[in-house]
């Protein structure tokens, strides 16, 4: 496997993403897993047994080693894991001595409530257990989930693209989330997933990229193989591409902002307040920082700003970017805005 590495590498690719990288290595005596006392006939299959001697065994640190160590023979290269655990555990991937993965993905944020108060107990928890040293990373959609759109509600996705592309650590996007697509009803007689055999699938978090209102949403020429959401006339690239107060859009002024800002991209992580409406934190680097505040409720939320004065980097409108703000942001229902704060 080490050399099937090389061969990629040796050929330019930037890394390997390595699939259910906790699973790796079973159990040395090959000791059965025990039954799920809480398992449901309707759930997957998979959590009819408790997983215990089949994944995050001890030994599977030493063959991530060894793959890193391959990675490590060719200059800016990255090795990510898939790893389904809990931050007090997901620490440990990044290995003795930052030895392991340069990121293990972490995905708290799938399942967290999508609330100030749950959010913020989940940042500080993760950073909490990071080993010194190591470098964050968050998660919000993948191709295992219901779509973000659809799982948060899609009033709330600017929500999400400002929270993920400003917290502290590389972000991951997955495709379609920057423009809220949807999750697609898939019928049973259109399902790809195996999976589906006994539960619903997860093709609906899957369908063809919508980067038009034409034929197949643009995705291809013939018919795709899975169907297309029933929104993709309306919800699409090229639309969105044309419309300032756009997600798309609003993900382009985020990360385009992030990438001027050290606070941003390479600054400390604080939390500020976490009510029932809003959450506020501090991003902080040498000479600067950077205020990100977000209303989680239809109602009007008012949020503090520290030392009283800043400049609005991006927002969730557009409108207000450019603009100077006092002590305290009025910040409209489901409503984001990052501030340059006055140092």
């Amino acid at each position: 496997m080490h050399e099937v590495m090389r061969f990629w590498l040796k050929r330019g690719v930037d890394g390997f993403r390595v699939d259910v990288l906790w699973h790796l290595i079973k159990d040395e005596a090959f000791r059965d897993n025990p039954r799920n006392p809480d398992f449901r006939e309707d759930a997957a299959g998979y959590k009819r047994l408790l997983p215990l001697y089949s994944t995050d065994r001890p030994e599977v640190h030493e063959v991530i080693r060894g793959l890193r160590g391959v990675v490590d023979e060719f200059p800016d290269r990255v090795l990510i894991g898939e790893v389904y655990l809990p931050a007090e555990k997901l620490g440990a991937y990044y290995g003795r001595d930052l030895s392991g993965l340069h990121l293990p993905f972490n995905f708290g944020l799938i399942g967290t409530p999508f609330a100030p108060r749950a959010i913020a107990e989940a940042v500080e928890r993760y950073e909490a257990n990071l080993p010194q040293g190591a470098w964050p990373n968050w998660v919000m959609g993948n191709h295992d989930r219901p779509r973000l759109a659809s799982r948060i509600g899609p009033e709330k996705a600017a929500i999400a693209a400002t929270l993920l592309l400003t917290l502290r650590g590389t972000p991951t996007l997955y495709y379609g989330d920057e423009i809220g697509m949807r999750q697609a009803a898939i019928a049973p007689d259109q399902a790809r997933d195996p999976a589906a055999r006994h539960v619903p699938g997860r093709d609906g978090a899957r369908t063809p990229m919508q980067w038009n209102g034409g034929a197949f949403a643009g995705f291809s020429g013939v018919e795709p193989w899975l169907p297309l959401a029933e929104d993709f006339a309306t919800v699409n690239v090229a639309r969105e591409r044309t419309d300032p107060a756009s997600l798309y859009n609003l993900y382009r002024r985020l990360i385009a902002a992030r990438r001027k800002s050290a606070a941003l991209t390479g600054g400390s992580y604080r939390t500020l307040t976490a009510g029932d409406r809003a959450l506020a934190f501090l991003r902080e680097a040498p000479g600067e920082r950077v205020m990100v505040a977000l209303n989680f409720s239809a109602e009007t939320a008012t949020v503090g700003v520290p030392g009283a004065a800043g400049t609005v980097l991006a927002a969730s409108s557009g409108l207000e970017e450019g603009k100077a703000v006092g002590g305290t942001i009025m910040l409209p229902g489901y409503a984001a805005m990052v501030v340059a704060l006055r140092c």
